[in-house]
């Protein structure tokens, strides 16, 4: 059985919707895992119903390190949920770790207290993108290494692929390069460079352009972190503007109101499923020497469940070994 340590107190909105993410992803696989809730234990038993109890272990915790503080402290802070729940992974006493608090200390302490893969310099945050015909985009890295080097972008493309093959079931995932342009001599001197690299390697197809993430002409896009963060938001923000749009439209058009009504359940439903984060569950970082899964601070009960989801398929699957063999130099 898999075990799956859970920062349950680092979220946007406390413990409540990550303990009601575990329970619902019990209720549904809670033969193939155990959680290990990591925080106030006094706190959590708030929320869990007594029928529950026993399906869950847990490991308690005195601090919490909240979204406004530096991610450079979080190795001091022993005592806080994020830091016990990697150590539970490092130490070999679970297999993955889940968290929907702050992003920045859970990539530096799973970096540095669980280390990196063989051959891995850099991990990256890897995350799915909407995309035509109900397919996905994985877009890494989108936050986990700001400055990159040429050789982090390579190695960002091979475990994208490896995770396209094994997780998203995508046999001969295609690769592209974010750039400003598709031919081999646009971009900056780190495209540019990285581009010499991977030609040549498999899958790769070359440097796409911002609108290839979102219209099925690739299935993995490799970037640096700094500019993946902002593409990431980015298309947030987008998605968000256009649901507001559309609903201030409907409301000023009667026709548009009963067109609205019949289209309801198939077509908007359809698409905010597409674009809902809360669909992925959270982010794998790749990268490093186990299964960290870094979900939206905001998380609801629904994202923890897929993220605990996740994990289970990321630990079931051959990932890590086949990175660091596609990664001999």
């Amino acid at each position: 059985m898999i075990k799956i340590a859970i920062d349950a107190m680092g979220g946007d909105f406390g413990p409540e919707p990550i303990i009601e993410g575990v329970i619902q992803a019990l209720d549904e696989k809670g033969e193939l895992f155990k959680p290990i809730l990591v925080g106030d234990k006094e706190e959590l038993l708030l929320y869990i119903p007594e029928f529950y109890l026993n399906k869950v272990e847990f490991v308690s915790s005195s601090d919490v390190i909240s979204m406004s503080d530096s991610a450079t402290n979080a190795l001091k802070r022993k005592e806080s949920s994020i830091y016990k729940a990697v150590e539970l992974v490092r130490n070999k006493e679970a297999d993955t770790v889940v968290s929907a608090g702050h992003s920045g200390a859970t990539m530096t302490l799973a970096t540095i207290r669980i280390g990196r893969l063989k051959n891995v310099s850099k991990p990256a945050l890897a995350t799915l993108m909407p995309s035509i015909n109900e397919s996905k985009t994985l877009l890494l890295d989108v936050g986990a290494v700001v400055e990159c080097k040429p050789q982090n972008l390579y190695e960002f493309a091979i475990m994208g692929r490896t995770y396209a093959q094994q997780l998203l079931n995508i046999d001969s995932p295609k690769v592209g390069l974010l750039a400003n342009g598709e031919e081999e001599s646009k971009g900056n001197e780190l495209t540019k460079a990285s581009f010499a690299l991977l030609k040549g390697t498999e899958g790769f197809i070359g440097n796409i352009e911002g609108r290839d993430i979102f219209n099925g002409n690739v299935d993995v896009v490799v970037c640096d972190g700094f500019t993946g963060n902002i593409v990431l938001k980015a298309s947030e923000g987008v998605v968000s503007t256009i649901f507001d749009m559309m609903k201030t439209n409907i409301k000023k058009s009667i026709p548009a109101k009963f067109g609205a009504l019949l289209m309801k359940k198939r077509v908007f439903a359809n698409l905010k499923k597409q674009v809902d984060y809360a669909e992925y569950g959270g982010a794998p970082l790749l990268g490093v020497n186990g299964c960290v899964i870094v979900s939206h601070g905001s998380s609801n009960a629904k994202a923890i469940k897929n993220a605990i989801f996740q994990a289970i398929s990321f630990s079931k699957s051959n990932v890590n070994e086949t990175i660091e063999s596609g990664l001999v130099v």
